[in-house]
């Protein structure tokens, strides 16, 4: 069945999921800052609004995916805000990596307006995205998923669901990419030591990643951390950096102690520091650098 959308957010992940919508023989209209990212949807058949408000205002469905909380909460509900423009009963999926609270905040605006919030934060590259064969994780209004889980077949290779607070998918994204650092961490240091003992880099990950630790995280980032070569970029080190402060903040909300999510989140710090333009993956060579190599 065909319906409605609006996609705002045309970065890389946005851009590739915005196409696959349309891939799927969806009528979509979209919306991005800079209007030139629009081109290429445009060519494939895609409507360009002007505004956020024009780009909602017939949608069934709308789709954010930005860079912040701050970029939501003023796409959504900022004085040139889309939601006063959204038809009753539309759905808006959250794509956005944001804190648990920003969503619930949004929700309850969407609630008072006649429309609903349901978090969809998605898991990973853009390449995967372009594949269509993202991991969603979905928390909102039961019906608003339900309407919502079809659509998302487009995107990913799978959805699950985690209940009705709007949050809590945005809880499952943090401690992803936590879990996300702290894996790149793990090898990061692991590999410096194998290499400091005379051993090769790459025989240490080859084994590993064939054997023990023989799935797509080890194998894809273990190959930037074993090469220390950190490209394509994926996410920029100031991205990831927010969200491992999002992690922070919530452990510090919930005394929830995560001494490594505060290692991560320091040595992003440095790379942002350092103006490094390369994966956020390259915060590995912290711990080459530590050892001397």
């Amino acid at each position: 069945m065909s319906h409605r959308i609006a996609f705002l957010g045309l970065g890389n992940m946005g851009e590739a999921m915005a196409a696959n919508l349309l891939k799927a023989g969806h009528s979509l209209t979209v919306y991005n800052r800079t209007a030139s990212k629009a081109a290429g949807l445009q060519a494939q058949g895609a409507t360009v609004a002007a505004t956020p408000t024009e780009a909602v205002q017939n949608a069934d469905f709308v789709f954010t995916m930005v860079t912040d909380d701050a970029a939501l909460e003023s796409l959504c509900t900022g004085p040139e805000g889309f939601l006063p423009a959204m038809k009753p009963g539309a759905v808006h999926a959250s794509c956005s990596t944001v804190a648990p609270d920003t969503n619930r905040r949004l929700a309850e605006a969407h609630a008072q307006h006649g429309t609903f919030l349901v978090s969809t934060p998605v898991f990973g590259k853009p390449d995967v995205a372009a594949a269509g064969k993202l991991w969603l994780a979905a928390a909102g209004p039961a019906s608003a998923r339900q309407q919502l889980l079809p659509l998302l077949e487009a995107v990913g290779q799978g959805t699950y669901e985690f209940g009705d607070d709007p949050g809590a998918a945005s809880t499952v994204k943090l401690c992803g990419n936590f879990m996300l650092g702290a894996a790149i961490e793990a090898m990061a240091e692991a590999f410096t030591l194998a290499q400091k003992s005379g051993l090769d880099r790459q025989q240490v990950y080859e084994f590993f990643t064939n054997t023990l630790f023989n799935i797509p995280i080890y194998k894809n980032y273990g190959k930037l951390v074993a090469d220390r070569r950190y490209e394509p970029v994926g996410a920029a080190p100031a991205i990831i950096r927010k969200d491992l402060r999002l992690v922070l903040d919530e452990s510090r909300t919930y005394v929830a102690p995560m001494p490594f999510a505060n290692i991560i989140h320091d040595n992003l710090s440095i790379s942002v520091a350092k103006g490094e333009q390369n994966d956020w993956a390259g915060f590995a060579e912290r711990a080459a650098e530590n050892a001397g190599l």
